[in-house]
């Protein structure tokens, strides 16, 4: 699914979902980079992140792929 990461002063990363209407704030990250791993947002679901070179600029809109239910790989 295509998503939208951002930084911005007062939420720090968040990430949003046009599809959905969706703005959350990432709330956890496998990778302190971000890229090549997964990230949680507040409500809960677990996307996959593509690999990208640590200084990749923000915003920037990706192709993250959203894990099962319970966090799990489909």
């Amino acid at each position: 699914m295509k998503v939208m990461i951002r930084r911005s002063p007062e939420a720090g990363l968040s990430i949003y979902v046009p599809k959905k209407d969706l703005e959350e704030p990432i709330v956890e990250s496998e990778h302190e980079t971000l890229w090549g791993g997964w990230i949680r947002i507040a409500n809960g679901w677990v996307l996959d992140l593509p690999d990208m070179a640590s200084d990749t600029p923000l915003p920037i809109t990706i192709n993250a792929r959203k894990r099962g239910e319970n966090g799990d790989e489909r």
